[in-house]
């Protein structure tokens, strides 16, 4: 659909705008008119971290753009999960005009802090049970992808050999052969059976990292059932290869998805972080023209039937808006990482920057749509900067979880990590205000 107005607003010097992205990793703010929002800075950066079709000489939200004037909020935002248009703001002259290429709803009311115009959007959509999530230990920086199950016994047994507090243990990227084939480990990892039972035993919930609509396209899957992937769509460049999109309205491959959560559910695991996500929704053709944020929808419903109603589905990478009512927790942020800014200067990539500004910009949807994830606390010493990245953690709302390899924390963050380690809340977070 064109973009089309939808409405005309005064400006002044005071005024801000606020960018939804479309996905955990995208970048949202408030920023001031002279501003430049981020926008990629290649390619597969578009691919993996931007709706396709942002526009980098306009302001743009996804689901979700607000102006606020001397006070004044207007929230120009979707109206249905179902249905997310991209929505524009552009000066023309002594005006702001407002675009949109589908349906959305004008709300205008003053605030004197224009994040709570943001929560009350939130808010109008209803708000479901609000789960309190444990703390929690994550392999990802610890181990990146070449963890072992070896890796995650020993840092289970420095849980209790230094007193930390820790409810679940996330087995993350890295103990599978190849992207999509979820149920073969990696040769050298050992088995994901005996970890489950392992971790189980030593008193604490087992979870794992799946990323169930992408297939690498040199996976066992690809080439076995080539079928059930979607024609001529990829969801970037990842692990050295082309990243294909299984098709989940194929019933073979929602068959298969299926039964790949219902044996993880078997081996112990019931906390299922679902990462790169935003690949069940890049439109293309798919089986009985079913596309899009539709796709995803039904995509994340297959899951959620798989593991049942008690389980736990973590977001990630993932379309904000269209998971609402389908996960428990989401990554509200890009990844972090030791480094404070990415190489590339792109913060929808690793880094801390990123990880910090649009995780404060979405603090709104804590304990509204679901429990946030600010992405883990890394605070061993080659960490740049760790002092303010555990300060962030400390202030925000949602998943409290480490990880560091815990035999290379020193004293100050063996300290900080046990002081952070607390269960989540689920109450909305005190907003902050946007000039604050």
């Amino acid at each position: 659909m064109p973009f089309a107005p939808v409405a005309e607003l005064e400006y002044d010097a005071s005024t801000l705008i606020f960018e939804h992205g479309w996905q955990s990793w995208s970048p949202s703010g408030w920023y001031r008119l002279d501003a430049s929002p981020p926008r990629p800075t290649a390619s597969n950066h578009h691919v993996m971290a931007y709706r396709p079709g942002v526009d980098a000489g306009r302001f743009q939200g996804e689901g979700l753009l607000a102006v606020a004037t001397s006070g004044e909020v207007t929230t120009v935002a979707a109206i249905t999960p179902d249905a997310v248009p991209s929505i524009r703001a552009e000066v023309h002259g002594n005006r702001l005009v407002i675009s949109a290429d589908g349906d959305v709803q004008l709300t205008t009311g003053t605030h004197a802090n224009a994040n709570q115009a943001l929560a009350d959007w939130a808010e109008s959509f209803g708000t479901p049970p609000i789960r309190v999530f444990g703390p929690s230990w994550c392999s990802w920086y610890a181990y990146w992808g070449k963890v072992t199950e070896r890796d995650v016994m020993a840092e289970v047994r420095q849980f209790d050999q230094h007193d930390l507090s820790v409810d679940l243990v996330l087995l993350d990227e890295g103990y599978q052969a190849a992207i999509g084939d979820w149920l073969t480990p990696r040769d050298d990892f050992g088995s994901t059976v005996r970890l489950a039972a392992d971790i189980r035993s030593s008193g604490r919930r087992a979870g794992i990292w799946v990323a169930p609509f992408l297939v690498g396209s040199g996976s066992e899957t690809a080439r076995k059932h080539p079928d059930w992937l979607v024609p001529g769509i990829t969801a970037g460049t990842n692990w050295g290869q082309e990243q294909l999109v299984l098709d989940v309205t194929h019933p073979g491959a929602a068959r298969h998805i299926q039964d790949v959560f219902t044996e993880l559910c078997r081996q112990g695991y019931d906390h299922f972080k679902l990462d790169f996500v935003y690949a069940g929704a890049i439109d293309g053709r798919r089986h009985e023209q079913v596309g899009g944020i539709a796709a995803y929808r039904h995509g994340m419903r297959l899951l959620r039937e798989a593991v049942g109603p008690n389980r736990i589905l973590h977001g990630c990478g993932a379309p904000i808006l269209p998971s609402l009512g389908l996960v428990d927790c989401m990554r509200i942020s890009p990844d972090t990482d030791p480094l404070v800014d990415p190489p590339s200067g792109d913060i929808s990539q690793p880094g801390q920057r990123g990880a910090r500004s649009t995780s404060v910009a979405r603090e709104f949807l804590h304990g509204r749509w679901w429990a946030n994830d600010s992405d883990c606390l890394i605070v061993r010493p080659d960490v740049q900067e760790r002092e303010l990245w555990a300060e962030h953690i400390s202030r925000g709302p949602g998943l409290r979880m480490s990880s560091d390899p815990i035999g290379e924390l020193d004293r100050w963050g063996l300290d900080r990590t046990r002081e952070l380690l607390i269960p989540s809340s689920p109450r909305p977070h005190p907003l902050k205000d946007p000039d604050a």
